[in-house]
């Protein structure tokens, strides 16, 4: 399985110090840095091509989880939206980006889950024709909304499925964190089987307390096996606080994810 890492584990080395050690412990990728820091963009643009092993897998594409003024849900918020994904779209070329991480945002009070649902379809297709003119994804991400991030819209899988299949782009992909799926309805296995045509991306991390597999209810080398023997191409990316050094953790988990 391809391995990425969210920047967020990485962040307290320097930028080239990390890439270095991410491309020597045999990942794949990285992703999910501050884009809009130009200092930042600029530093792994530059460092990002001593490691032509290494790609940039994803880019956070609106203002964060809650989407402020540039959500998915709020038909208002459309025109800012798309300029936010337009950003993204840029800032993702500078690095070789192909995928951007997109969030509904939180539901709009006062509005029904299915007016909310017309306005994230609308969105979607609207901003498609620059994500194919451009080869880019977007990956819609599920969220739960028990523990972490109450109000957010899409927190099932069912709801994902629909969505990308409303909008009906090969460009618009579901984000399947698995750590949020666990919390809001489980059933991982039979879930990634049944949409992995739908997936384009995985976030990976433990339940509860959201750190390195093996230190809760997850099997996650059968989990990782049924995303290999499917045949998936694409990333499945560690977000999680490990309760070990970081490096080490990244030797086990790529120790779990190989089968061949």
């Amino acid at each position: 399985v391809k391995l990425s890492i969210t920047w967020g584990m990485l962040n307290k080395f320097p930028i080239a110090d990390a890439l270095a050690k991410t491309s020597e412990l045999g990942f794949d990728g990285f992703e999910m840095f501050n884009w809009r820091d130009a200092k930042t963009l600029d530093t792994f643009a530059t460092e990002a091509k001593k490691y032509p092993n290494l790609e940039c897998a994803t880019l956070v594409a609106n203002k964060g989880v809650e989407a402020p003024g540039c959500g998915l849900v709020n038909p208002k918020e459309r025109d800012q939206f798309l300029k936010e994904m337009a950003s993204a779209v840029d800032a993702a070329k500078r690095v070789n980006c192909k995928k951007l991480v997109t969030l509904t945002g939180n539901e709009v009070p006062g509005v029904s889950r299915e007016d909310q649902m017309a306005s994230a379809i609308a969105g979607l297709k609207a901003v498609a024709p620059m994500l194919e003119k451009n080869g880019i994804t977007a990956v819609v991400e599920i969220l739960n909304t028990y523990v972490d991030h109450k109000g957010y819209y899409l927190y099932t899988v069912k709801d994902g499925a629909r969505l990308i299949d409303a909008v009906g782009s090969p460009n618009v992909k579901i984000l399947f964190d698995i750590y949020h799926v666990q919390i809001m309805e489980g059933f991982l296995i039979p879930n990634i089987r049944k949409n992995i045509d739908r997936i384009g991306h995985f976030h990976i991390g433990d339940v509860p307390g959201r750190h390195q597999p093996g230190t809760g209810e997850i099997n996650y080398r059968n989990v990782f096996k049924a995303i290999w023997e499917l045949g998936y191409e694409g990333y499945a990316a560690l977000e999680y606080g490990p309760t070990v050094p970081v490096y080490e953790d990244m030797v086990n988990m790529r120790k779990m994810t190989r089968f061949s």
